[in-house]
């Protein structure tokens, strides 16, 4: 009597056939989640939307690049880079069925809960692995939605951040806290066990706009066929990066000290507008990526696939930040959170980037991969990866 063999999981893309646009994405925007990430640890006598007051001009000019160019630009470009992956897995193990591709998606959504709860815990509160990890383990429903679904659902998500309010990240006062800077390891872990779980809960609010589009460019091939959407990146790119440039200077500018802070109603109206406009960036720059990859495939040079190697090892080279960051600015190791200024931790960021392009190149020469993308494709396949 005849079986049927069981689908078995399709496995991850080898390195050689990935697409360069998003590899080379993330490589390089790691840049700017170093960036954004380092300068919230600074303390001062004024400190707003995480950059000391008191600075000086060296320090107002760096401030007012990263608020424009970086702060709520980077973690958009990831979150729609991440609905493309998740889209690509879906689209290699179709023969699985829908409830063997949730199965799939749920398990690679437990490994990021559990290791950027543990992360959060023992080196960076402000960890965005796991709340990625619950984003998935809902949006594994929405995987096989109608596309008109997935643009009502993303409009949705992104008319709910254009709210006034008080609480934006980008124009808050609130210096870091002892979940940031524990005084000492007990601090450390009874402090940020009440703060992870909120930031894992409510990030993917935030991220669900990004995810679901980029749920629709993976559908399509986007990054993979750039050519055949030429158009469509060129728009998006020079319109993303123009509107979030543009919603960035009332923010932007207060923050590097050229204008006077506004009133409260006004700060409920630009911290919305600065954290949203860049959503919008961060789709510009995965356009303009894209469109730079187009150019360069086939004839990619040292530099290139450095970075394209850092893309590859996104993950590892994440947490390879975060070592930095404890190191650097916990009170009981380094403590340089009162010390350095806003430009000295700009320097500080670009190193550590440099450093973990540095680090995965190394792995890329030597045919390596990061030991947390290995983590990650071994329970989610359930079985060592061949790619």
């Amino acid at each position: 009597m005849a079986t049927t063999a069981r689908a078995r999981p399709a496995g991850p893309t080898a390195p050689a056939e990935r697409a360069l646009g998003p590899d080379l994405a993330r490589g390089f925007m790691l840049l700017f989640i170093a960036l954004a990430n380092s300068h919230y640890f600074l303390r001062g006598d004024t400190v707003r939307g995480g950059f000391p007051m008191n600075g000086s001009w060296l320090d107002s000019a760096v401030t007012w690049l990263i608020a424009t160019f970086v702060d709520g630009r980077a973690f958009p470009m990831f979150g729609l880079l991440f609905g493309y992956g998740v889209a690509h897995i879906v689209r290699r193990n179709e023969a699985l069925g829908p409830r063997g591709v949730r199965r799939l998606l749920w398990r690679r959504s437990l490994v990021l809960i559990v290791v950027g709860f543990l992360h959060a815990m023992l080196l960076y509160v402000g960890d965005i692995l796991a709340a990625y990890g619950v984003l998935l383990l809902l949006g594994a429903w929405t995987v096989r939605w109608r596309a008109r679904w997935l643009v009502l659902m993303a409009a949705v998500f992104f008319a709910l951040g254009l709210a006034p309010s008080a609480d934006s990240g980008s124009v808050s006062t609130d210096p870091p806290d002892a979940s940031m800077l524990p005084p000492d390891l007990l601090s450390m872990f009874s402090e940020r066990i009440t703060v992870q779980p909120i930031i894992m809960l409510l990030g993917p609010l935030g991220f669900a706009c990004p995810f679901l589009v980029g749920l629709l460019a993976g559908r399509a091939r986007v990054p993979e066929l750039p050519d055949r959407y030429r158009r469509l990146l060129t728009v998006t790119a020079v319109a993303g990066i123009a509107v979030a440039v543009l919603g960035a200077q009332p923010a932007a500018l207060m923050l590097a000290g050229v204008t006077d802070v506004p009133g409260a109603a006004a700060l409920e109206l630009i911290g919305p507008l600065h954290d949203w406009s860049g959503v919008l960036g961060g789709f510009g720059y995965a356009a303009l990526i894209t469109l730079v990859a187009a150019r360069l495939t086939g004839r990619t040079g040292r530099i290139t696939e450095a970075i394209r190697a850092t893309g590859q090892r996104s993950m590892t080279c994440y947490l390879l930040q975060s070592v930095v960051w404890a190191a650097a600015f916990t009170p009981f190791l380094l403590d340089l959170s009162g010390t350095l200024t806003v430009a000295g931790t700009a320097l500080l960021a670009t190193a550590t980037w440099a450093a973990t392009v540095a680090v995965a190149d190394r792995m890329r020469r030597t045919g390596r991969r990061g030991p947390f993308e290995l983590l990650v494709r071994r329970v989610t396949y359930g079985r060592r990866p061949s790619g």
